[in-house]
């Protein structure tokens, strides 16, 4: 299983890495690199292929509260692979996008429904939306076992809430008022049509999605049969 995946996820990187251009600062939120899977990543798989091809890509991280993944995990592993990556507040990535420092956004994903409308970490869809004001190509990289063709729509994606404290804590130590009502929804579900492209280990799947999708199941029988 874990050859599997590591291969699978370097066939997610080489269909992606194309995207990515010399001299480009991708953005990034929570967390899809080798920690996540069996050692390679989806979303920073993606990345690794670009930067290994020689391409000068940089990775602008955002924190991912309320867990901090980003800079707990994604910055960390960036380091180690000697990817130029800045660590930055979830708040500041709208910013960023209207500087122009921000050339693509390439997010991991939990689930996508049929029509391409993808669960991922809370943040994520307003990450989506600011790439979509500020004209910057927003993708999702995720294998195709990710895709579940019998939620038609992202409104039939079960979305967990979860324990307060990982919002009124960080670290173990209290930010916030004892008493103090909470909402830590854990993921969110980012539209299809803010989405530039889902990528896989079949290729980049675009509108219609579903469409799509169907085409690489086919293909994945064909290689599973042989």
């Amino acid at each position: 299983m874990e050859q599997e995946d590591r291969l699978l996820c370097k066939r997610i990187g080489v269909s992606g890495a194309g995207l990515l251009n010399d001299g480009d600062t991708v953005l990034t939120h929570c967390n899809a690199g080798g920690c996540a899977t069996a050692g390679y990543g989806t979303a920073l798989g993606v990345i690794r292929a670009a930067f290994d091809r020689g391409k000068k890509i940089s990775v602008v991280s955002d924190e991912t509260r309320p867990l901090n993944q980003g800079a707990r995990i994604t910055a960390w592993e960036l380091m180690k692979l000697g990817i130029p990556v800045t660590l930055i507040p979830d708040n500041t990535a709208g910013a960023l996008m209207q500087r122009g420092e921000i050339h693509k956004v390439v997010v991991g994903a939990d689930r996508i429904a049929a029509n391409g409308d993808a669960a991922n970490k809370i943040g994520t869809y307003s990450v989506a939306v600011l790439a979509r004001y500020h004209e910057v190509p927003f993708y999702v990289a995720a294998p195709l076992s990710t895709v579940d063709m019998s939620i038609p729509a992202g409104t039939g994606i079960p979305i967990e809430e979860r324990d307060p404290t990982e919002v009124t804590h960080i670290g173990g130590v209290r930010i916030a008022p004892e008493g103090v009502r909470v909402r830590n929804i854990a993921f969110d579900v980012t539209p299809h049509q803010l989405i530039a492209g889902i990528i896989t280990e079949h290729g980049i799947a675009r509108e219609p999605y579903e469409e799509a999708f169907k085409a690489f199941f086919m293909e994945k029988r064909k290689e599973t049969e042989t």
